[in-house]
């Protein structure tokens, strides 16, 4: 009697662990098949932003951000991949780096590119516009404020 009484006292710590063990087997699946999702979303945003950045507006490149951000922050491998082309590759790299910051400096990361396609387009300084209207424009601007 007393071995039938010792196993039934054992049967609910039994079962306790196997249902603990099973809560915790779950919640790790569910993790994975929802770092899963988001890493597939994220991939279709980045394809769909590859596929608009060519086209006339201005969609492509924040699809693109975007789908970065999510693939970054699921994918272990991606982020050491894309870490590897920041040190071969800073100066591409480091415009996406600052649109992926909790406060993304938009206008100064786009002026920046324009004044980099000014440059890569149009080689001779005498004939780029944007730099030197900018240094006009901030010289009219100093002079009109009082001291």
């Amino acid at each position: 009697m007393s071995e039938t009484a010792g196993t039934i006292a054992k049967l609910p710590s039994r079962l306790y662990r196997r249902r603990r063990r099973l809560a915790l087997v779950l919640r790790e699946t569910a993790s994975r098949v929802g770092r899963w999702a988001a890493l597939a979303f994220g991939v279709l945003v980045l394809l769909a932003g590859l596929v608009l950045t060519p086209l006339p507006g201005h969609l492509g490149l924040p699809l693109l951000v975007i789908g970065l951000m999510i693939v970054l922050r699921n994918s272990f491998q991606a982020k050491r991949r894309f870490l590897r082309w920041q040190r071969r590759h800073p100066k591409l790299i480091f415009p996406i780096r600052r649109l992926m910051r909790r406060e993304p400096e938009i206008l100064l990361v786009a002026w920046q590119q324009l004044l980099r396609s000014e440059k890569v387009f149009l080689r001779r300084p005498h004939w780029r516009v944007l730099k030197r209207g900018r240094k006009a424009i901030k010289r009219r601007w100093l002079k009109k404020q009082p001291i």
